[in-house]
C-alpha cells in the first residue's frame, strides 16, 4: 500500500468518524497518535519553503523542515543551532563559516554542504515571493552561486556583499525560505528547469521532525512522522483539515473530533470559555492587519489625501472591542508590539467629519465606489463589513468581494485589485523583517508589498537600507521609528490592528508550542 493511500484512509476514517458521532450527539476521541487539527487552509499556494509565505505553509515549515539555525521557541531574538552545530564569524565581516551537524532527510540521504548550496541558490534563482529575503544579503541569481561555497565535507561558508553584518544575517537565516532540502530528492523530481518547485507545492524534502505523506488542495495536509529526524515526534501524524466553517471547527473540537481548532470568532471563543473538555489558549502575535490599497488601480487610489481620509473612517475601537473582544489590539505602526523600536501611539480614531474634509479640500468627489476583495473567512468578513459601514458615512461604497485566499493573494501581487484587507507576520526577529516589506521600492524589482501597492518610494527606501546598515543598537531603533511615523501619516497602507491568537485544544492534548511568529507552531513534543 502506497504512502499517500494510507494516509488517505486515515483521513477518511478519522473524518467519518467524525461524521458518525455528530449524528450521535455523543463526545468522540480522534485516534491516540494522530492530533486533528481543523482549520482554514484555504489560503496554501505552495508548500515548497523557497515560494509558500502563505499562514497555512508558513506554519507547517518549522514542522517540515530545518534551517542552519532556528530562533528559540520561548524567545524568538535568540537564535541556536539547528542543522548547524557551530558557526564563526568572518573577520571582514561579510562572511559566516558553520560546522554542520549530523542529520538526515526524510529520505535517509544525509545533509551535506552541498544542499545547503542547493537549497539557499534554488530560492534566490526561483524568485518567488518571499526571495526578497535573502535579497537582503545581495545575493542575486547571478551572483549567488558564488556566496555560498562548500569548505569541506562538513563545513559551508556564507558570504554577502550588502553592507551588513553577521548578526542580521543569522537573523535573515531563520526565515523559512532558509530551509534546507534534499537535493538528491529534489533533483530526481525536476522539470523543466524548475528546482523542483512544481513538486514540492505539495510534498516535501525536509529533516524536520515530520514529512508531508499527502496534501489535497482546500482539504487536508497529512503529515507523517519522519523517522530519520533528530527531532523525533510524540505523534505518528498531523492531520490538518480544512474546515472553512467556523461553526464546523467549533463543532468538531467540542465533541472530540478535532484536537485543536484555529480562527474561531471572539463569540465562539467566548461561548467555550471554561467549558468542559477544552481549553483556550491566548497567544501573543507578531501579527499587524492593515489595509492596502493600489495606488495605480485609479488616480483617487494613488492619491495621498485618500490615504489620509481612509485613516479617519475606520472604527478602531469598535472592531477591537467589539467585533474581535481579545483577538486584536489597536495598533497603527508597521512593527509590533515586542519587536526593538515599534511606536505603541495610536493617533487615528473614527472621525467621519474629518475624514470627508480631507476629502472635499483635495478635490475628490463623492460618491465613488471601491473593489473590496476580502478573504472569504472570518474574522475578515466582518471587519470588511464594519469598514463598509464606516466608509459609507463618507459616501464611499465599498463593493466587498469574498475569494478563497489563496485567489486574493495573487490578485493582490499581481497588482488585479483596488482595495483588500491584509496582515502581515514577520519573517524573521528583526525590525527590518517588516521595513523591507513596508518602506522598501526604488523600482519595482523586489517583491514587497510596497510593490503591490504600486508605490514606488526610492527616498524611503534608502532610509529603510540606512537602517539596516546601522551598527549602533540606539541608533537604529531610532532611524525605524522614524521610517513607521512617516509611512504611519502617508501611505496606501492603513495599519489597525495586532493580533492575538486564540487556539482551543482539547484538554487531553499536551506540550503544544506556538510562540509570537507564525511560523513557530510545533507539533513534535505534542503529546495526549
Amino acid at each position: 500500500m502506497s504512502l499517500t493511500i494510507a494516509r488517505s484512509r486515515l483521513l477518511g476514517a478519522v473524518f467519518g468518524a467524525a461524521i458518525a458521532v455528530t449524528t450521535l450527539q455523543a463526545r468522540a476521541e480522534t485516534p491516540p497518535n494522530v492530533l486533528v487539527v481543523a482549520q482554514s487552509i484555504d489560503d496554501a499556494v505552495s508548500f515548497d519553503p523557497a515560494e509558500g509565505f502563505e499562514l497555512t505553509t508558513v506554519q507547517s515549515f518549522n514542522n517540515i523542515y530545518q534551517r542552519l539555525v532556528q530562533s528559540d521557541r520561548a524567545d524568538g531574538t535568540k537564535i541556536e543551532p539547528a542543522l548547524a552545530s557551530s558557526w564563526q564569524a568572518g573577520a571582514d565581516g561579510k562572511s559566516l563559516v558553520f560546522e554542520l551537524a549530523d542529520a538526515k532527510f526524510s529520505s535517509g540521504n544525509a545533509v551535506r554542504p552541498e544542499d545547503v548550496i542547493f537549497s539557499l541558490a534554488r530560492a534566490v534563482k526561483l524568485n518567488k515571493a518571499p526571495a526578497f529575503i535573502l535579497n537582503e544579503l545581495g545575493w542575486k541569481a547571478d551572483n549567488v552561486d558564488g556566496a555560498v561555497t562548500k569548505v569541506d565535507e562538513k563545513h559551508v561558508k556564507l558570504s554577502w556583499t550588502a553592507d551588513v553584518g553577521a548578526g542580521f544575517a543569522l537573523s535573515l537565516l531563520t526565515a523559512p525560505i532558509a530551509s534546507i532540502v534534499d537535493e538528491k530528492t529534489i533533483e530526481g523530481e525536476a522539470k523543466d528547469g524548475d528546482f523542483g518547485n512544481n513538486w514540492l507545492k505539495t510534498n516535501s524534502a525536509g529533516s524536520g521532525a515530520y514529512a508531508i505523506a499527502s496534501y489535497t488542495p482546500h482539504d487536508a495536509l497529512v503529515l507523517q512522522a519522519n523517522a530519520n529526524s533528530s527531532d523525533k515526534a510524540k505523534l505518528e501524524n498531523i492531520i490538518v483539515k480544512n474546515v472553512p466553517d467556523v461553526s464546523a471547527r467549533q463543532l468538531l473540537v467540542e465533541q472530540g473530533d478535532a484536537d485543536i481548532a484555529r480562527g474561531l470568532s471572539a463569540d465562539q471563543i467566548t461561548s467555550l470559555q471554561g467549558k468542559n473538555g477544552v481549553k483556550v489558549l491566548s497567544i501573543p502575535s507578531a501579527r499587524t492587519d492593515y489595509i492596502l490599497l493600489n495606488s495605480k488601480a485609479n488616480p483617487t487610489l494613488g492619491n495621498p489625501a485618500f490615504w489620509e481620509a481612509a485613516r479617519y473612517l475606520v472604527d478602531y475601537d469598535g472592531i477591537s472591542k467589539n467585533l474581535l473582544r481579545g483577538q486584536s489590539s489597536v495598533h497603527q505602526s508597521f512593527l509590533p508590539i515586542g519587536f526593538p523600536g515599534a511606536l505603541t501611539d495610536t493617533p487615528f480614531k473614527l472621525d467621519v467629519d474629518k475624514a470627508k474634509k480631507i476629502l472635499a479640500d483635495a478635490g475628490i468627489k463623492t460618491p465613488l465606489k471601491i473593489e473590496f476583495i476580502v478573504f472569504n473567512d472570518q474574522p475578515f468578513l466582518a471587519i470588511a463589513q464594519s469598514l463598509q459601514s464606516t466608509f459609507a458615512q463618507a459616501g464611499i461604497t465599498l463593493d466587498i468581494q469574498p475569494g478563497v485566499a489563496s485567489d486574493i493573494y495573487a490578485r493582490g501581487r499581481s497588482g488585479k485589485y483596488e482595495m483588500t484587507l491584509r496582515y502581515w507576520i514577520p519573517d524573521y526577529f528583526d525590525p527590518h523583517s517588516n521595513a523591507s516589506a513596508f518602506a522598501l521600492n526604488k523600482d519595482n524589482s523586489a517583491n514587497t508589498v510596497a510593490k503591490q501597492a504600486g508605490w514606488v518610494i526610492p527616498e524611503l527606501s534608502d532610509e529603510t537600507l540606512s537602517a539596516v546598515k546601522e551598527q549602533d543598537p540606539a541608533k537604529r531603533v531610532a532611524l525605524y521609528q522614524d521610517l513607521q511615523k512617516k509611512i504611519q501619516v502617508s501611505s496606501p497602507y492603513i495599519f489597525t490592528l495586532q493580533g492575538n491568537d486564540q487556539v482551543v485544544l482539547s484538554d487531553k492534548i499536551k506540550n503544544y508550542a506556538q510562540g509570537l511568529n507564525a511560523d513557530q507552531v510545533y507539533y513534535d513534543k505534542v503529546e495526549k
